[in-house]
């Protein structure tokens, strides 16, 4: 992502053990758009003390009354309209291909904050402007669920140059690990079915149909990767939000060279990043759609490696309502690209069918 200088770092704190492989369900029994939103309809605790017990009793939610779901980043309303389906109305608030560590929503957001029966987030300090605003704004009672924080415990929080432990900012991007998603999921159907009882049997169904997708697309990454030469599993990418996938999947993480400055480097410092590059034997650097960087365009030239500049962070491929435009369609689009670039065969992903099991009527701000 974007903010002000120029970093480059290598290697990482080594991340606390991660829990055992996150068991899969079993079901048992652009900123202006922001205006638009406000009146738009068809649309255990967290870590900031706010949690489920607050939520309002399922007697207050009837028949005739829609809930109304509001997420933040589109990876986390995709997860959450998997789950809810057409149950309830799910709004999400930051735009796709937005830097969601620096969104400041427009005030017009508190009224659709206001207007919402739960708020799911990703905490980990992602979405901070507008967890701020939710708690500001939301009717008394409801919840902000904040989901990267009730999936793993402090001690599985990796941190970087970009997340640096001394500010207290654990990496936040969790869905890149797409059995962690496989949390996420269950965590909306428990808070759901909390909120609204007489639905628990369509949660539950869509949280199996889901949870199935993710053991479908898990088992194709595995082959997929394991066709990509040992040495070449290594990531050097313009941001750090692959830190949780890497350590799932036996990645590498090399570095990130993050541009955080709008001003150029040195020519001195462009060449000794160039050596830098040349030196751990890698054949692509990877850059983003949305953020591109000629400084990392230039590096990959001039140290002889691909420089692909097409990884989504939390901007979903294809147009709302379609099946690619997913957070399995975006996890899709990533791997393929990473593993074509270094050398492997993406053909079992390529495979994978990306199909929902349930519409996606959820409203993503573009």
């Amino acid at each position: 992502m974007v903010d002000v200088r120029m970093t480059w770092w290598w290697g990482r704190q080594p991340p606390g053990p991660m829990a055992p492989r996150v068991g899969l369900p079993v079901v048992v029994g652009t900123m202006a758009l922001a205006v638009g939103l406000g009146g738009m309809s068809g649309c255990g605790a967290n870590g900031s003390g706010l949690n489920a017990a607050k939520a309002k009793p399922p007697t207050e939610v009837s028949a005739g009354d829609p809930l109304v779901v509001v997420t933040t980043v589109a990876p986390l309303t995709s997860i959450v309209s998997a789950v809810v389906g057409d149950r309830a109305e799910v709004v999400g608030v930051v735009p796709e291909g937005t830097n969601s560590h620096t969104f400041e929503p427009q005030p017009s957001v508190a009224k659709v904050l206001s207007r919402a029966d739960v708020i799911f987030i990703n905490g980990l300090q992602l979405e901070e402007p507008v967890r701020r605003l939710a708690e500001t704004n939301r009717a008394e009672g409801t919840p902000i669920v904040a989901l990267g924080e009730r999936t793993i415990t402090a001690d599985q929080y990796i941190f970087d140059e970009s997340f640096p432990e001394a500010e207290g900012r654990p990496n936040p991007h969790l869905w890149t690990n797409p059995l962690l998603v496989g949390r996420y999921a269950q965590i909306v159907a428990e808070q759901m079915t909390a909120l609204d009882p007489a639905g628990s049997a369509v949660y539950q169904a869509n949280l199996s149909a889901f949870a199935g997708r993710i053991e479908a697309f898990d088992v194709a990454l595995r082959a997929a990767f394991a066709t990509i030469p040992a040495d070449q599993r290594k990531l050097l990418t313009y941001h750090d939000a692959y830190a949780y996938f890497a350590d799932e999947y036996g990645w590498e993480i090399i570095g990130a060279i993050q541009v955080s400055d709008f001003g150029d480097p040195t020519a001195k410092e462009v060449a000794a990043l160039i050596d830098q590059v040349r030196a751990t034997g890698v054949r692509a650097i990877f850059g983003s759609e949305v953020f591109p960087s000629p400084v990392l365009e230039q590096i990959g030239k001039e140290a002889g490696v691909a420089y692909i500049d097409e990884l989504r962070d939390d901007d979903l491929p294809g147009r709302p309502g379609e099946a690619e435009h997913s957070l399995l369609g975006l996890l899709r689009f990533d791997f393929i690209t990473l593993t074509e670039a270094l050398g492997g065969d993406a053909s079992a992903l390529q495979a994978f069918e990306l199909r929902q099991s349930t519409p996606d009527g959820a409203v993503y701000p573009q």
